[in-house]
């Protein structure tokens, strides 16, 4: 190989991963954690053998921070450690299922009912997204950005 294709290939590597970064950053909406106040409490779903639940805390010092399972029957097959924080005016979702090192997601739209967080670079979820609607249940989504998709649909519980 000669000594410019070494160049370029080295380039190549270096350049990509800044790109990816710029990329996600520049796609990254601005935000506070009090504005997703709404997602705070105890929202349970799922019928049959199988129930999910999500508990949220409120807002308070730049975070929310919550757990979440899954169950089926009376056995719990996954877990999931999750935290929102705020991060240089931007809001990251962090997540650790099953206790799993945490893979860190951006926001990238939120209204006053909804937020988007995304990581092109992950394999499975790269986009969550919660939506509270007008009835008071919330929909939790995660995609592969494309036709790979799971929605979770649940009811606050007292």
């Amino acid at each position: 190989m000669s000594g410019y294709a070494a160049t370029i290939i080295a380039l190549a590597v270096v350049i990509g991963p800044l790109d990816e970064a710029r990329a996600q950053r520049d796609t990254q909406a601005r935000g506070t954690i009090a504005q997703l106040g709404w997602l705070a409490g105890t929202w349970t779903g799922g019928d049959g053998p199988t129930r999910f639940e999500e508990r949220w805390t409120p807002p308070a010092g730049g975070a929310m921070l919550a757990v979440s399972r899954t169950l089926k029957g009376d056995r719990m097959v996954t877990f999931e450690f999750l935290r929102i924080v705020e991060r240089n005016g931007a809001l990251i979702y962090i997540a650790q299922p099953n206790g799993r090192p945490p893979t860190e997601f951006t926001m990238t739209a939120i209204t006053a009912d909804s937020v988007t967080f995304e990581n092109p670079m992950h394999d499975f979820p790269k986009m969550i997204r919660y939506t509270k609607h007008a009835d008071g249940s919330l929909e939790a989504q995660v995609s592969d950005g494309g036709a790979k998709r799971e929605t979770f649909l649940f009811k606050q519980r007292p």
